[in-house]
């Protein structure tokens, strides 16, 4: 970055001051770059925010002062205008040069226009009001018989200008159509696309002359055509077909390689021109099959010219593929489309894997059964490590969903959404399973089970329509009087119960969910009185944790139940509470609730038992307010403005670049100063992965004396027979067949790890059975944008009058259809995955096997509840105030301090180390590394010969870490002069670089207060970092998928002993696998856990080491190298 810097500020003052007089002042041509590079210096080299805006402060104060001084030249103006950007551009307001900066539009000379000009389009926005005063000036220079003026002011226009002063400079825009320079004419395009964007009917009237502009001469004038007629095709396709023949003539002299080679791009020629015409016919064609017709060829030729081999083929292919499924299909066309997207989706590469994905989305709801021909792809890309291309994977299966595989789905969908934090994903998932939920919901508890996970995570960030939506349905109700009743009898149940779990806390809108449905429809339970759900509400009410809109809800919902209730000391008690209350709102409700009370018989009439849906007459005029309203307009109070005039004038006084100051960023690259290492011949001859792309490896292998095991495809297998090996195979040195003789022995696992594989692959078979259940021609699907055939399980039965038919609700949830239930067996076996470590249970996992739920300690709560099934929220992934329940997992045996150390290799665990003491208790610490975590042991020993009468051992949470306790972390009783030991394992749930675990020992002596002792160990990246024991051939692949990559090199004594030993310490100190060793190169692994690999390629050349990085995860490469240059220069 600092390089950066150093060019940029090198090339200003030749930029800024080339129009310097010959034999100037040596101190004016360096005022310039000294002062804004003074500036930028200043602010790159300052630690802390407040200095930085301290800094600007004093630059724009002395700006302002320069600025507005009558002394100061156009010249210096020019420089102010510059440093003013900078400012601007960091986000500190600078709107007193907002003048000038017109100003210097106006009257400086070329290189000064051109600045003020460039100020005025970062500085002002199109509703600015100061943009009046530009007018004209652009007219003026629209005028002027400079090439570089006119060009000026075609750029302003096309980039900020006001809508109500297009009729001012339009003809003038029009006459430039004819320009006989070419760049005129293109500015001229752009310039009238920019209009047809922001005021579409003022260039009506000049459609022919776009026309002209398409068949023009310069190719840059017909491409710049293409983005007006992209859009108005878009808008009125049926227009301009037409032209159709015009554009697939100008595609066929495109992929025919006709134009000028600078519109080449790594000779594909005019690839984005090629996108641009490539959309415009998958417009012209949909549901045509005349035009589409004329297409075909074209088409044809771009599938079979785009080969495979750069980045924007890629995309090329991809707008083909899109346009072909658009128009009008032919048979030839399809199958290579389908085969292009095959290549897509087993590419290893992520990229190209996303655009399969993407591909395959659109083309399912034209060909359902495609996803059958790579249906085992699509399962390992739920697991992919990559979060986009799991979102993209969720994004497919939700268009092929059906009533065969909705449970399945949605359970996939849960669990991406328990492992999303953003907030846009969340809110999108969110509605998707919603809307799968309330269409295909197989019975009512899975769909009421199912909106309580949605409300549970979703939380308050969910879009209001899904509650409210979800509360419409049960109100209005369905054509069934049976399935309403038990719908809502569940709803009512679950919710009681999960209100009767302590220590939850529960998102504000779900709260609000539970009350308005405990309000309306707790009267159809039989062994609950209305005084208990009184009860139950006027405790969560007295709850700090809710917000004032909750208890608006809860209010209202006890206000229904009063009448029901035979004894009102709780509703008493509410409204004695209320009716003093601080906020406004709850006073209100309380005395409302208060004089309602007072007549129990009105409440009855006015509050009926299910007339939530009944008619209403309002008067949405509210006309009895006009005498009120009449009154104040008379004594000079303002007039009503609508919220959407409100909302714009508001944004009319914003500012363009007014933005908040950025904080301090950190880049992913944590280290500088690194080498690029020469000569790693380890390459990838697909571009568009690694980092440094741009750069090509010039140095090559030395195949001298090493056999060829390498090759285009990657790895070679050997097909030489065993006795051909041995006779062929040259001498090895001591080092490297020790390394190689541990390699043979870890191959001799393979055989077992067979049995595992085509365990998985079991698994990954059957949950394919259960994904893509349906999608043969027999059965229906799903798919969006077309009519559903399938008859619908939740029909609303409409409850209002037909004068309110016509008001449609926009709902975000579509009508439930009928959904048969996946079946069991497959479902237990999907939740019964994974043979050892902890068993993880989810929202999503409880939600769809209420198996699985009774093994969590929260159920044993609701067993003894007259719930029919489980409750959803059962789980450790809610926030419990209490610590969370032991989970079944291995437990380690307690052991004592000498013995744990002796029975504990040296490789598996840290030295003994206290973290805490006094003179009754020590606590000392050691980390076990074991294969999916790390354990934390904490040895307590009781130094007196007294006993201990408890003792219990918390970690707090901490970032970036799952901490899982193990059982016996809360001892009743300690021996005298005895030694105990508790245990948590610990997970990764993202990258770090330090971390830290504190907690807590308590304990009691017998006739002694409790005593607290506080401790904290530090933990570090390299703790969850384990060998990833791969093949050679699985390494290749995996090279070419990775686009993180850090290289390094490391300075080692000249030896030919060098690799080993490098080997010998990477894998003993670092934990990384040998893979093969290959003359003077070594292959490693390793992976951070769960399941993050990342690849290491060493080559020695003389005395350097050089080491290649590649890994999914930025972070770890980074971190990597760095571990590796300590350990390597320590050893």
């Amino acid at each position: 970055m600092s390089d950066i810097v150093e060019k940029t500020l090198t090339a200003l003052p030749g930029l800024f001051l080339q129009n310097q007089p010959v034999g100037g002042s040596p101190a004016a041509k360096t005022s310039f770059s000294s002062r804004l590079g003074g500036l930028i210096r200043g602010i790159t080299a300052l630690t802390s925010k407040h200095e930085e805006e301290k800094l600007i402060q004093q630059e724009l104060n002395s700006l302002k002062a320069t600025v507005s001084a009558p002394t100061t030249t156009l010249k210096m103006m020019k420089e102010c205008m510059v440093r003013l950007i900078y400012c601007e551009m960091l986000g500190y307001d600078a709107s007193f040069g907002y003048i000038h900066a017109i100003k210097l539009a106006q009257q400086g000379n070329l290189l000064e226009k051109r600045v003020g000009y460039l100020a005025v389009s970062l500085f002002l926005h199109e509703s600015h009001e100061l943009l009046l005063l530009l007018v004209n000036t652009v007219v003026k220079d629209l005028q002027s018989t400079n090439l570089v003026e006119i060009c000026m002011a075609l750029t302003v226009v096309s980039q900020i200008f006001p809508r109500e002063m297009i009729p001012a400079v339009l003809p003038l825009i029009e006459d430039k159509l004819q320009h006989s320079k070419e760049i005129i004419r293109r500015k001229a395009v752009l310039a009238l696309y920019k209009f047809h964007l922001i005021a579409p009917n003022q260039v009506q009237h000049i459609h022919i002359k776009f026309r002209k502009a398409l068949c023009d001469r310069d190719v840059g004038v017909m491409a710049a055509s293409l983005h007006i007629y992209l859009r108005m095709i878009k808008e009125n396709p049926s227009g301009y077909k037409d032209l159709t023949g015009s554009f697939v003539t100008i595609l066929k002299q495109v992929v025919g390689g006709k134009l000028p080679v600078d519109f080449n791009y790594h000779n594909v020629p005019a690839p984005w021109l090629q996108i641009q015409l490539l959309r415009i016919l998958g417009l012209l064609g949909k549901d045509d099959q005349r035009t589409s017709e004329l297409m075909y060829d074209v088409l044809d030729e771009s599938l079979r010219r785009a080969e495979l081999n750069h980045n924007v083929t890629y995309a090329i292919l991809f707008e083909c593929v899109h346009t072909v499924y658009s128009i009008y299909p032919k048979s030839d066309l399809l199958e290579k489309a389908a085969k292009c997207i095959g290549k897509f989706v087993l590419s290893p590469k992520i990229n190209l894997k996303y655009l399969g994905l993407k591909a395959l989305t659109y083309v399912i709801q034209q060909d359902p059964t495609l996803a059958l021909q790579h249906q085992m792809t699509i399962i390992e890309c739920l697991d992919h490590p990559d979060p986009i291309i799991k979102r993209e994977t969720l994004e497919l299966l939700y268009r092929i969903t059906n009533t065969q595989n909705v449970t399945v789905i949605v359970q996939k969908m849960l669990e991406y959404l328990h492992q999303s934090k953003e907030e846009y994903i969340i809110v999108n998932l969110v509605g998707k399973i919603a809307e799968l939920a309330e269409k295909y919901a197989p019975d009512n508890s899975w769909f009421i089970q199912t909106m309580n996970a949605v409300f549970s995570v979703g939380g308050d960030v969910m879009h209001p329509d899904i509650p409210n939506n979800f509360l419409r349905l049960l109100a209005e109700g369905f054509d069934d009087e049976t399935e309403n009743h038990q719908l809502r009898l569940y709803a009512v149940q679950s919710y009681l119960t999960l209100l009767d779990m302590e220590n939850v806390l529960y998102p504000q809108r779900f709260l609000q969910v539970m009350s308005w449905v405990l309000g309306e429809y707790s009267y159809l339970l039989d062994k609950e009185t209305p005084e208990e759900i009184i009860t139950r509400l006027y405790n969560l009410l007295m709850k700090e944790s809710i917000s004032s809109e909750t208890k608006a809800w809860l209010i209202a919902a006890v206000t229904k139940l009063t009448p029901q209730a035979h004894s009102a000391d709780i509703v008493e008690k509410l409204i004695q509470e209320f009716t003093t209350s601080l906020d406004t709102c709850m006073r209100q409700h309380a005395f409302e609730l208060k004089y309602l009370h007072k007549n129990v018989e009105l409440m009855k009439s006015l509050l009926p038992r299910d007339r939530s849906c009944e008619d209403l007459v309002v008067d949405a005029s509210l006309s009895f307010l006009d005498g009120f309203v009449a009154e104040g307009l008379s004594q000079g109070a303002a007039p009503y403005k609508p919220h959407h005039q409100r909302q714009e004038e508001k944004l009319s006084q914003e500012k363009v670049l007014n933005f908040e100051p950025y904080g301090l960023s950190f880049s992913s690259s944590g280290f500088t100063g690194r080498q690029s290492p020469a000569g790693i011949s380890l390459g990838s001859d697909v571009s568009g992965n690694s980092a440094e792309t741009s750069q090509k490896e010039t140095n090559s292998l030395k195949l001298e004396g090493v056999k060829k095991l390498w090759g285009k495809e990657g790895y070679l297998p050997k097909k030489e027979s065993k006795g051909g090996d041995e006779a062929e195979a040259p001498p090895v040195p001591p080092e490297t067949a020790i390394l190689e003789n541990r390699d043979l022995a870890i191959t001799r696992n393979d055989q077992s790890q067979v049995l595992t594989q085509s365990k998985e692959e079991k698994e990954k078979q059957m949950l394919a059975s259960s994904l893509f259940v349906g999608l043969g021609s027999e059965n229906t699907i799903h798919l969006l944008g077309k009519a559903d055939p399938v008859s619908h399980k939740f029909r609303r039965k409409s409850k209002v009058k037909e004068a309110r038919s016509g008001e449609t609700a926009h709902s975000s949830l579509s009508t439930l259809s009928n959904v048969v239930c996946a079946d069991d067996d497959d479902l237990n076996t999907l939740h019964d995955r994974g043979d050892k470590g902890l068993k993880k249970f989810s929202l999503s996992s409880e939600l769809l096997d209420s198996k699985s739920l009774t093994e969590l300690p929260l159920v044993e709560k609701l067993s003894n509840c007259s719930l029919s099934a489980p409750s959803l929220f059962a789980d450790n992934n809610m926030e419990i105030l209490h610590p969370p329940p032991s989970m079944t997992a291995s437990v380690v045996k307690q052991l004592s301090v000498v013995s744990s150390l002796e029975e504990t290799t040296e490789c598996m665990h840290s030295s003994l180390t206290e973290v805490c003491n006094n003179e009754t208790i020590s606590v000392s610490s050691y980390k076990i590394w074991e294969d999916d975590c790390l354990l934390m042991v904490w040895l307590v020993a009781n130094k007196t010969d007294l006993e201990l009468k408890s003792a219990h051992l918390e970690v707090f949470p901490a970032e970036n870490f799952k901490i899982t306790e193990q059982s016996g972390c809360c001892l009743s009783v300690v021996d005298a002069e005895s030694t105990t030991s508790f245990q948590h394992r610990v997970q990764v749930e993202q990258p770090f670089t330090e971390g830290n675990l504190s907690g807590f020992l308590t304990y009691q002596m017998v006739d002694v207060h409790p005593v607290q002792l506080d401790f904290s160990i530090n933990l570090s990246l390299l703790d969850f970092i384990r060998p990833l024991k791969i093949s050679t051939e699985d390494f290749g692949k995996l090279w070419l998928s990775f686009a993180n990559d850090v290289k390094q090199n490391i300075k080692t004594a000249t030896s030919p002993a060098v690799l080993p030993s490098a080997l010998n310490v990477l894998q003993q100190k670092l934990r990384l696998h040998v893979i093969d060793v290959i003359g003077s190169e070594g292959l490693l692994a390793c992976q951070l856990l769960p399941s993050v690999p990342c690849l290491l390629h060493c080559r020695v050349h003389a005395d350097v080491l050089a080491l290649w990085f590649r890994s999914s995860c930025p972070a770890l490469p980074d971190y990597l190298s760095c571990q590796c240059q300590k350990v390597m220069e320590g050893s």
